[in-house]
């Protein structure tokens, strides 16, 4: 928490997040979740969106299934946005929010269906830009600990290796990969070229 800061975005994503996460029963409510999915149907190419429904491109991203999964994502969204709203603004955190929600929850789509949601694969990404900024750009003024950094690439591992299915947790592993791997590119970018702006 930054003194006297207030990240009104982050704010938001986490209001919505857990308002949905509420009225849906934390994803048990599939009718309550239905108008958030990407789409309703499978192998439908995305049917709805073609269709003028163009939320759902992004409303994945709000949708958490069990308590722990949207308590451990609005913790991490909580830190992270507010870190990135401080030094770069709502806009970027805004605009980092709907490029890399969208790119994760389509790639997703791609390689598993329409039957997922999370913060996840935006929290990467923000992850991912804090992360190239810290490292290559000294004027940004947040460098993330580098033990928390090798903690989350080992959670990043485990996941894929496919322990955590064995127990019954499915992960969304390509939404975490496309906004980590977009993110960091947003970031080393960002650095490289010095720019106030992204």
């Amino acid at each position: 928490m930054i003194p006297g800061f207030h990240p009104r975005l982050t704010y938001v994503l986490i209001g919505i997040s857990v308002l949905v996460a509420l009225y849906s029963k934390f994803g048990d409510d599939f009718n309550a979740i239905r108008p958030l999915l990407i789409s309703n149907y499978i192998n439908a190419g995305l049917i709805e969106i073609r269709n003028g429904q163009l939320w759902r491109l992004i409303t994945p991203i709000f949708i958490h299934f069990g308590f722990l999964h949207v308590a451990l994502n609005m913790m991490w969204l909580w830190q992270l946005g507010n870190l990135i709203e401080y030094a770069r603004g709502t806009w970027v955190m805004a605009s980092l929010v709907i490029v890399t929600g969208v790119l994760s929850n389509v790639s997703q789509y791609i390689m598993s269906g329409a039957e997922f949601g999370g913060m996840s694969g935006v929290i990467f990404a923000l992850l991912g830009y804090l992360w190239m900024q810290g490292k290559f750009n000294p004027s940004f003024g947040i460098r993330l600990n580098p033990a928390l950094i090798t903690m989350v690439m080992i959670w990043f591992v485990i996941c894929w290796s496919g322990i955590l299915e064995l127990f019954g947790v499915l992960i969304a592993n390509t939404a975490h990969t496309t906004g980590l791997a977009v993110g960091a590119l947003w970031g080393f970018i960002a650095a490289k070229s010095g720019s106030q702006k992204l």
